[in-house]
């Protein structure tokens, strides 16, 4: 394994002393390094750009997203598929993040998962991998085994692939039919992708769920509509955005809120359109699920 050439195993040359800086000037040195990050990315918004519109397409013809990763990369992927289900009140199963090793790979490191083609290749066998799904595999170095193995089997069944990788010409990117790469640079502790490279990973990550649920209907203007209030601090949130997206009263925003079974998006088109329920969910479907749409 020759790890000379990947941009995320060198040694910066602006931290060579970490052990010999105060805390302040370590803190510092990391908040420098960190702001390359953002400008990195922005190189890869056209990439980026034609992953989301596939990611789109994907879910209108019924298709999950599929996440995978080893390590910090995994993790990150996991992170924001969870964090789907409360934000777009999307089911656990429409995005999806997998992880070398498992739910135990989340807290401990489980030798030689990410080294094993085979397991990338099982693990989407497992969860019934189809044509209309779409798999963007993550590797902070652009070599990981596992999502090779992943890849290569998505694009057996047809699915669609992307690649995410924080070295240029990365190997992955070479089993992908879409790829995201981004270079910011050495990190600012040696070899510890966690740090720059998992944060170039959850910008992007943001960016790739958040802008495809919006091209589903999951938004009215920067509203998040279609929010699960799950807990006290969400079912306050739902309420204020009904107040936001129609101009009532809290008052009214609670009675329209309880009348439509909890659903934020039923009970604005109910508000905006004078219409009971059942209608406004009518009017939803012909509207495929965009508020905009049916008030047009």
């Amino acid at each position: 394994m020759n790890l000379e050439n990947l941009t995320t195993e060198r040694r910066n040359t602006n931290t060579m002393n970490l052990d010999e800086l105060t805390v302040k000037e370590a803190l510092l040195k990391m908040n420098e390094e960190d702001q390359k990050v953002a400008l990195a990315v922005k190189e890869a918004l056209p990439a980026i750009e034609v992953v989301v519109e596939k990611i789109i397409q994907s879910f209108k013809k019924g298709g999950r997203l599929v996440y995978l990763g080893a390590g910090t990369s995994g993790r990150l992927g996991v992170l924001d598929a969870a964090e789907c289900v409360p934000t777009f009140g999307v089911s656990p199963e429409m995005v999806q993040g997998l992880i070398a090793g498992g739910e135990q790979a989340m807290t401990l490191a489980v030798e030689g998962a990410e080294d094993s083609q085979e397991l990338g290749r099982q693990d989407l066998i497992n969860l019934h991998l189809t044509a209309e799904d779409y798999v963007v595999g993550i590797a902070a170095s652009g070599r990981t085994p596992y999502v090779i193995g992943a890849l290569e089997y998505a694009n057996e069944v047809g699915a669609g692939t992307a690649s995410l990788a924080c070295n240029k010409h990365a190997e992955i990117s070479q089993y992908a039919q879409s790829i995201i790469e981004v270079d910011a640079g050495p990190e600012f502790l040696t070899g510890s992708t966690r740090l720059k490279s998992g944060t170039a990973q959850k910008l992007i990550l943001n960016m790739l769920s958040t802008v495809s649920m919006i091209g589903i209907g999951k938004v009215y203007g920067n509203l998040m509509v279609d929010v699960k209030p799950t807990n006290e601090k969400l079912v306050e949130r739902s309420k204020r955005i009904i107040m936001e997206a129609t101009g009532c009263k809290y008052e009214e925003a609670a009675d329209y809120f309880n009348k439509a079974d909890k659903n934020v998006k039923l009970a604005i088109v109910m508000i905006l359109t004078n219409s009971s329920k059942e209608e406004a969910e009518e009017k939803l479907i012909k509207g495929n699920h965009f508020i905009k749409n049916t008030i047009s």
